[in-house]
């Protein structure tokens, strides 16, 4: 057996009481604190992070194609979307879906309220899977297989401001030559808390309204949405797409077109990882300076080994193998710690939020075991690096003076 290991075992057993067992105590109660914070925040970033871009996604794809247009207008320049994308989708490696759109500025009156509003027109493509994460009430568009659908779906912002519910009638008119209007029935409402972007002013209907509102033949729209199988190939889908497309197609990531909250998603990154910078330094300071109390502690053993022919390297490894074991501890109460309250949240969500201010009513968990383990091991490895720091000072220890330290 080893030596060092050995002696490390036979004085952990012996600490289980007296001023060694509470630094002992300590040393593992910060370590588990780091470390269950740790988990907790990257957890919470990750849900935080994929509630909101999958709420976005859901309602604009990960890729929009377009024509090329110098117009600020929401409504789009036709384009015929029957081309080799939206013919081959399944047939590319990266795309999930492709669906058609179009956008037309109106005006929605009640008899007491008049709100302008921009309807998105979506076909039967339209992945109806990914958007019913926001439909809170009611149910989506029917699509005839001839005419129009006379339906809309608003959001709860929309409904709240026309005093509206599911199953009343709304009137919207669009304002073109000659000005025409449309008599549609609510049938459902949705919520995605992202008042600015969509719940303040978008409403969706059927795109062949919009197609004959436009005099449009059936194979043209606004746009095209495409959904990529791994929102992290992004770029790698667009590089693509852009290499089958006409030049006088416009492809936009949503990213970019939602830049200001995507930077902040990002920012939020940034500072979960200052945050594990902070833990993980006061957790080294801490176990320096519990290493160190050891060590005084131990002054007599120390020269004793060394009187009887104890290397520096030897007594070293005592005081790390006891550290090491100090820190596995530490870190099994951590995960039990901090996945035990990701766990209870993530089932009975008891912490809410305002979902005027982050987009969501509840703390969300969004469970990252790669994450968990790199955590785990960034902090065994760099801490029991840092354990080498306050060993060092067994060097300078003096046999004859330590046997004889009181």
């Amino acid at each position: 057996m080893n030596l060092s290991y050995f002696i490390s075992q036979r004085i952990s057993k012996g600490q289980k009481e007296g001023f060694s067992s509470i630094i002992h105590k300590i040393a593992i109660a910060s370590i588990a604190i780091g470390l269950a914070a740790s988990i907790v925040s990257f957890l919470i970033m990750k849900g935080f992070q994929e509630t909101v871009k999958n709420k976005i996604y859901s309602f604009s794809g990960h890729i929009i194609v377009t024509k090329f247009s110098m117009n600020n207008s929401p409504e789009e320049q036709p384009m015929d979307y029957d081309i080799d994308l939206y013919k081959s989708q399944h047939q590319l490696p990266l795309i999930s879906h492709v669906q058609e759109y179009a956008h037309k500025v109106g005006v929605v009156k009640t008899d007491d309220e008049v709100l302008g509003v921009v309807i998105k027109g979506v076909g039967k493509s339209f992945d109806t899977e990914s958007f019913r994460q926001n439909l809170i009430q009611g149910e989506f568009i029917q699509f005839p297989d001839s005419g129009y659908a006379n339906q809309v779906v608003l959001s709860k912002t929309i409904a709240n401001t026309l005093k509206t519910n599911v199953g009343d009638d709304v009137v919207v008119h669009f304002f073109q030559n000659p000005p025409r209007f449309r008599k549609l029935k609510v049938v459902g409402i949705y919520e995605t808390n992202l008042s600015e972007y969509f719940d303040s002013k978008v409403i969706i209907g059927d795109i062949r309204m919009i197609q004959r509102l436009n005099n449009w033949a059936d194979s043209v729209a606004g746009g095209l949405e495409v959904f990529v199988k791994d929102p992290e190939q992004v770029d790698a889908a667009a590089e693509s797409i852009g290499e089958m497309m006409d030049y006088d197609l416009n492809i936009e990531r949503v990213s970019d077109r939602y830049i200001q909250i995507f930077e902040w998603l990002h920012l939020l990154s940034r500072q979960v990882n200052i945050l594990l910078g902070i833990i993980l330094t006061v957790v080294c300071v801490n176990m320096i300076s519990i290493v160190l109390i050891l060590v005084m502690e131990r002054t007599q053993m120390i020269g004793m080994l060394k009187a009887v022919g104890a290397s520096n390297g030897l007594v070293r490894s005592i005081f790390v193998y006891n550290g090491v074991a100090l820190i596995l501890k530490g870190l099994l109460l951590g995960n039990l710690l901090g996945l035990g309250l990701c766990f209870i949240q993530y089932k009975f969500k008891l912490i809410t939020l305002n979902p005027r201010d982050y987009y969501m009513e509840f703390v969300p968990i969004s469970w990252h075991w790669d994450i968990v383990l790199m955590l785990n091991l960034v902090i065994l490895l760099i801490v029991t690096l840092v354990l080498l720091l306050p060993t060092m000072a067994i060097a300078s220890i003096n046999p004859i003076r330590s046997i004889k330290f009181d």
